[in-house]
C-alpha cells in the first residue's frame, strides 16, 4: 500500500518539478515570478490534443509541435508583455504575468470550451505490477521525461554558450550587456523555455487527469509551492521539492483524506515561508512586495 502511494507521488511530483523548473529559469533570468506558467501548462495538453486528436498528426512530432507552440507564446509573452512594460518594479511585472495567465485561460475556454479532454497514453494502458503496486506505463514517460529534462537543462546552462548567456545575465545584467550579451534575447529564450517546460508538464500528465481551460491553475500553484519547498531558483531543489511535495500529497490523501489532498501542498508552502524561506536546498531569499 505505501508503496503504491510513493509511486503515486513520484508520478504527480515529477509533474510539480517539471512546472518548478519553468518557475526557476524565468525567476533566474529576470527576478520575477512568472504566473504564466499555470496557462502554459494548460495549453501543453490542449495543443496536443489539437494536433493529435484533431489533425491526426503522429504522437512524437505532435508532441514536439505542441512543445515548440507554447514555447513561442512563452517568447511572445516576454516581447509583448513584459518588455514593453515601462516599469520594470518585479510587482508590476508579476502582475503583467498574471494578467496574461487570465487572458490565456479565457482565449482557451473560447477555443476549446469548458469540457476536460485527453488524449491516449503514450505506450497503451497494460499495467505493470511490481512488489504489490501497479505502474502505469504512463507514469515511467512521466519520470523518464523528468530525468531527461532535469539533465539536459542542467548541461545546457553548464555548458552551452547560451546557457552561459542566461546565468550571466541573472547574476548581473548591465555586466552582461557590457560584454556583448543581448539581455533582451536571453531573457525572452528563459521565458520561451519556461513554456517548453510547463507544455512538457501538461503534455505527459494529460493522459492521467485530463486537462481543461483552467487545469494549469491548481497544478501550476503546487508547482510554485514546490520551487519554494526545494529552494526557489535552485534546479535541483526544484526537482527534490516537487518529488517531496508529490509524496507527502499522495501520503496525506492515503492516510489522512483524499479531502485534503490540495490543501496539503499549500499547507507546505507556508510551514517553509515560516521555517525557512530559503527552502531545502537554498535558494532566493523570500522578500516582501
Amino acid at each position: 500500500m505505501i508503496l503504491q502511494f510513493v509511486i503515486t507521488g513520484l508520478t504527480v511530483g515529477s509533474i510539480y518539478s517539471l512546472v518548478a523548473l519553468g518557475f526557476c529559469v524565468v525567476h533566474n533570468a529576470t527576478g520575477i515570478v512568472n504566473f504564466a506558467q499555470t496557462s502554459f501548462i494548460m495549453l501543453g495538453g490542449m495543443m496536443m490534443i489539437t494536433f493529435l486528436n484533431w489533425m491526426h498528426v503522429p504522437l512524437a512530432a505532435a508532441f514536439l509541435l505542441s512543445v515548440l507552440a507554447v514555447t513561442v507564446v512563452g517568447g511572445l509573452l516576454e516581447r509583448m508583455a513584459v518588455r514593453p512594460a515601462r516599469s520594470k518594479e518585479p510587482i508590476v511585472l508579476i502582475f503583467i504575468t498574471i494578467g496574461a495567465a487570465i487572458l490565456m485561460e479565457g482565449a482557451s475556454m473560447m477555443v476549446w470550451g469548458k469540457r476536460h479532454m485527453t488524449f491516449p497514453s503514450f505506450s497503451g494502458d497494460n499495467p505493470i505490477h511490481l512488489w504489490g503496486a501497479t505502474i502505469m506505463p504512463q507514469t515511467l514517460w512521466i519520470v523518464g521525461i523528468t530525468v531527461v529534462t532535469f539533465a539536459v537543462l542542467q548541461m545546457f546552462f553548464k555548458y552551452s554558450i547560451l546557457g552561459k548567456a542566461v546565468r550571466a545575465v541573472c547574476a548581473n545584467r548591465k555586466a552582461a550587456a557590457l560584454a556583448g550579451i543581448n539581455v533582451n534575447r536571453m531573457i525572452m529564450l528563459a521565458f520561451g523555455m519556461s513554456g517548453a517546460l510547463g507544455a512538457t508538464a501538461g503534455i505527459i500528465i494529460t493522459p492521467i487527469t485530463a486537462t481543461s481551460y483552467d487545469f494549469g491553475l491548481i497544478v501550476g500553484l503546487k508547482g510554485f509551492s514546490a520551487a519554494i519547498l526545494g529552494g526557489y531558483g535552485n534546479f535541483l531543489g526544484a526537482i527534490v521539492g516537487g518529488l517531496m511535495l508529490g509524496v507527502l500529497e499522495s501520503l496525506g490523501a492515503g492516510f489522512v483524506s483524499s479531502a485534503y489532498k490540495d490543501a496539503i501542498a499549500f499547507v507546505v508552502l507556508l510551514l517553509v515561508l515560516f521555517v525557512r524561506p530559503r527552502g531545502l536546498l537554498g535558494g532566493v531569499e523570500a522578500e516582501r512586495v
